[in-house]
């Protein structure tokens, strides 16, 4: 019986291997067009997308029962691992052991040919550096802009186990940017470490426009027990404030710099606060340049009020910041994206009014289509879409409802947005990009012509040292991602960044686990290196406790051959944190194993 299933198994396995001979075939030329150092790769890439085009899941229970391999880790080498199952099978059904040989396809391939791990090994140390040791997954970190002044911070940070610095092109500017690098080269010079920069290209932002400002005021209150008792006064510097007297209590500024020098600590002020109620401060510290006083109730400070002290001497408060508007909305209202981008007032009813930076969106949207805004606090669909504006019908913004804020993002999951992922901001950038950095991560990109976008200008700036990432970051960027890889494999080194955060936006939470590893999954068949990034250790990075849900998070993120940290006052723990994990997974795990069902986001290559 045994013998009559191996049989089976055996026409099953070679039908598939027929699917990935046509699939190779009509995918010839994209092959051919690759770097010669990637041609293999490309090849076994092509070779998995076949595969994965098909159901394999009966064929794999069966050749388990056969006590073979059941193709759950084939990525690296996949013609390979198949032609060793037709070996198997042949000796169990009795057949002649001779495995066919698989037609050629008339071009240069890269020498020698190397096991899929080996090559991805190659590739990961050029595009990410050699690693520090204790596990083969590097650390990313994204920089403060904090890093531009304090090199201890960024010494710190190598020290810790960082291996590649992560900057923002979102944020500062090109003279930060050269100190944070400085600040790195210098660092790994020093510790005898090989630390990469990487650099983020912004891309297309679709955020909501600007809220009117609201008042300038500073509010403080005191902590209270259950009855009402106060139990830590409020405390705020008034003037410039000395950190290391108190670091955490708010700023409020004063016209006068010779009244606060007159200051004596245990003095009491008197004003009456923004409301007209009458309040008194006891003087803490005084330093000279700053006041820091506490109040036993809550006081509301505005710009131009008078502080009066013991002596008759007054102080006036300086311009302080307006307080930032929200708009909260609830399950059913209407919220209305302008494309007119001039302030809009807090409206407490809908419908709500608030303008969309990105101009296609206006053109390109649809009624039905679903809109996502603020990483999905508040989820919609498209009424109506004019010129203009587009209406939206809000279907979930929580209990309570949500709050609708200026800046924050705006995604359009089902629209095929008609913009290149690289903006003239973009373009402007990339020469520094090209001349300090030693890895450009293209953001937004959603196709092949996105990536040759990017080549081309590389190519203009005549500098091919500079690696490649792309960001998957959409739903059109993951569907795309084979083609777009076969785009970049024209390029010296390249890799791939699972943007864990807006691709869940798109993609959905409940796919997110299922998104992130069939890009895992590809990305090892074509041997590029993959970033694991967006809210790994999140919790200890800002506070300094990680939740337990993060610590298994960051723990997955081993298979990954980068795994990448946010900012935050605790980023240095979470560094050392995060290089303590993945040493512990290193002798645990690597890669995995899977049930392969058809995936019906990539189809064939080629033809």
């Amino acid at each position: 019986m045994s013998s009559e299933a191996a049989a089976d198994a055996l026409d099953r396995v070679l039908a598939l291997l027929d699917v990935v001979v046509a699939a190779r075939r009509a995918a010839v030329a994209e092959i051919a067009g690759v770097r010669l150092r990637h041609r293999r790769s490309a090849l076994n890439l092509v070779d998995y997308v076949a595969v994965r085009s098909q159901d394999v899941r009966e064929l794999q229970r069966d050749l388990s029962a056969l006590g073979l391999s059941s193709l759950g880790r084939m990525e690296a080498g996949v013609t390979a691992h198949l032609l060793n199952v037709v070996r198997a099978l042949q000796a169990l059904a009795g057949r002649p052991l001779a495995a066919p040989e698989l037609p050629g396809l008339g071009i240069e391939l890269d020498e020698p040919s190397r096991p899929g791990p080996e090559t991805l090994g190659r590739n990961t140390t050029a595009l990410l550096g050699t690693g520090h040791g204790g596990h083969h997954a590097r650390i990313m970190v994204t920089f403060p802009s904090e890093a531009a002044r304090d090199r201890r911070l960024v010494e710190s940070m190598v020290r810790a186990g960082m291996d590649v610095a992560r900057i923002n092109c979102a944020h500062d500017g090109p003279e930060q940017w050269s100190a944070m690098i400085d600040h790195v080269r210098a660092a790994a010079q020093k510790l005898d470490r090989d630390v990469r920069v990487a650099m983020d290209l912004a891309g297309p932002k679709l955020r909501t426009g600007p809220i009117e400002p609201g008042p300038r005021v500073e509010k403080i209150k005191p902590v209270r027990d259950a009855t009402g008792h106060v139990v830590v006064p409020a405390r705020l510097w008034l003037g410039e404030p000395d950190p290391a007297l108190d670091d955490d209590a708010p700023v409020v500024p004063v016209v006068e710099p010779a009244w606060t020098a007159g200051r004596t600590p245990g003095e009491r002020l008197r004003l009456k606060d923004a409301r007209g109620s009458g309040r008194t401060l006891r003087v803490l510290e005084a330093t000279g340049p700053g006041v820091l006083v506490e109040c036993s109730k809550t006081v509301y400070f505005a710009t131009g009020l008078v502080v009066e002290a013991e002596d008759g001497a007054l102080g006036t408060l300086g311009e302080l910041p307006a307080v930032e508007q929200s708009m909260r909305v609830r399950n059913g209202d209407t919220v209305v994206l302008t494309r007119d981008l001039t302030p809009v007032p807090a409206r407490g009813t809908s419908p709500f009014r608030i303008g969309c930076s990105l101009p296609q969106a206006f053109t390109d949207a649809r009624p039905g289509q679903a809109v996502w805004i603020d990483d999905g606090k508040i989820r919609c669909r498209i009424r109506s879409v004019d010129p203009e504006q587009i209406e939206l019908e809000v279907l979930a913004a929580g209990p309570d409802g949500a709050k609708l804020r200026a800046e924050k993002g705006i995604n359009l999951p089902d629209t095929a947005l008609s913009i290149s992922a690289l903006t003239a901001e973009d373009r402007e950038y990339l020469p520094f990009v090209a001349e300090h950095a030693d890895i450009v991560n293209m953001s937004f990109v959603r196709s092949r012509e996105d990536v040759a976008d990017l080549l081309a200008e590389l190519e203009a700036i005549g500098n091919h040292a500079l690696d490649v990432t792309l960001k998957i970051e959409t739903v059109g960027g993951f569907e795309a991602l084979p083609v777009m890889l076969l785009e970049a494999m024209r390029w010296e080194d390249v890799g791939v960044m699972i943007a864990r955060g807006d691709l869940a936006v798109e993609a959905g939470f409940e796919r997110l686990a299922e998104v992130q590893e069939e890009i895992l999954w590809l990305c090892e068949a074509a041997h590029v290196p993959v970033i694991w990034a967006t809210q790994v250790l999140e919790s200890l990075a800002k506070s300094g406790l990680p939740s337990r849900a993060e610590v298994t998070d960051a723990a997955a993120g081993h298979r990954a051959e980068c795994v990448m940290l946010n900012k935050g006052p605790f980023v240095v723990d979470a560094i050392e944190a995060l290089d303590d994990i993945l040493g512990r997974m290193e002798g645990h795990a690597h890669k995995k194993s899977d049930m392969l069902r058809r995936l019906n986001a990539w189809g064939p290559l080629g033809g």
